[in-house]
């Protein structure tokens, strides 16, 4: 999970999950890795990345020795760097193949057996934090297919590669840099503190884990031990991923009740698209003022008493489709900063439930 890019469309296969240990752990030591770590360059060697080891011990409580250690195991990984690298300019979204990325026969029938083997944690889920189950279904369908793909890249190696090594042709190359550091140094701060060797656990090219794909601060902040066991396992505990998402999505103010979009149409005489266009996904204007600007909605969105947000999702050569989003389409962004993502996610989520529906088929 990463806020620039859908992750999920990239994700390869099944991740080592990492288990709970005592709280001074060991040094780590060389572990047996995927195929991808073992062709990179060491960062042994590199005096940037021992600098910073240091700065992280200094700045979590740690053993300088200990964060040493864990990034001499780093390695760069050019993979990594070309899979970051922005789309050609000019490349056409298209929603329908994004889409079919997504929503199809094989993810809807895994939806339907991953609803049906953790209905209790769904359903407890949704009342403890108001976040219907075909959202919590829809986002961990779309992020790993219930975590049948949660990745085969060393977590520390992504992470070490975009600290060190992000592609500077990238139009956000230091705000990025910015970011993947601080992941990085919260996920060594996070191995440290389960007891775990940082060169075991496997996800995402851009370091996102488990069954949800949680960035390490996402993990740190919002990840749950919602099976009870006393540890937090996104990996393997389904319960414990259930819960985190919905968490999650309620510390970004979801909404219970209150649906994601809205259909909408334009009076062409009055529409001023420009300005509706203006706030991106963010939901900006009251119900009379999307009105004003040539806007058509139903008479469920007209009742509606939020804000509003014009989505466009392009269809390359075709014409756009457009929704009303709300607050809660808001939330759904805040986990992938994508409005092609949200959608893909409120979809396949609804298709699993009307499968549930049907008896599952």
């Amino acid at each position: 999970m990463i806020r620039a890019l859908s992750l999920a469309a990239a994700l390869a296969a099944v991740a080592v999950a990492a288990a709970a240990g005592p709280s001074k752990p060991s040094p780590p030591r060389k572990t047996k890795v995927a195929a991808p770590a073992r062709q990179g360059t060491p960062y042994a060697g590199r005096e940037d990345a021992m600098a910073f080891a240091q700065e992280v011990a200094e700045r979590q409580g740690l053993d300088p020795a200990w964060t040493q250690s864990a990034l001499r195991e780093a390695r760069m990984l050019p993979v990594v760097v070309r899979l970051m690298q922005p789309a050609p300019t000019g490349t056409p979204k298209n929603w329908a193949v994004y889409r079919s990325r997504f929503i199809d026969p094989i993810r809807i029938q895994a939806g339907v057996r991953f609803w049906q083997e953790n209905r209790a944690a769904l359903e407890r889920a949704e009342q403890d934090f108001g976040v219907p189950p075909e959202m919590v279904v829809g986002i961990i369908g779309v992020e790993t297919i219930y975590g049948q793909q949660m990745g085969t890249f060393r977590v520390l190696d992504a992470l070490a590669t975009l600290s060190f090594d992000f592609p500077q042709a990238h139009p956000r190359a230091a705000e990025r840099t910015k970011f993947f550091r601080n992941e990085l140094e919260q996920f060594l701060a996070l191995q440290h503190q389960m007891g775990v060797d940082p060169a075991r656990p496997l996800g995402s090219y851009a370091g996102a884990m488990g069954m949800p794909q949680f960035m390490p601060g996402s993990w740190s902040r919002w990840a749950i031990d919602f099976d009870g066991d006393g540890r937090i396992d996104l990996w393997r505990s389904p319960t414990d991923a259930i819960g985190s998402v919905a968490n999650y999505f309620k510390s970004f103010g979801w909404q219970p009740g209150m649906p994601t979009h809205y259909p909408v149409a334009f009076d062409e005489e009055r529409l001023d698209k420009e300005a509706l266009l203006a706030p991106d996904i963010l939901p900006t204007f009251s119900v009379p003022s999307f009105l004003a600007k040539g806007a058509v909605l139903d008479d469920a969105a007209v009742q509606h008493t939020g804000p509003l947000a014009l989505v466009e999702l392009q269809n390359g050569a075709e014409a756009p489709s457009y929704v009303a989003g709300t607050e809660n389409f808001y939330v759904i962004t805040r986990y992938n900063w994508s409005s092609y993502y949200a959608m893909a996610v409120i979809e396949l989520g609804r298709e699993v439930k009307e499968a549930m529906a049907r008896g599952g088929s």
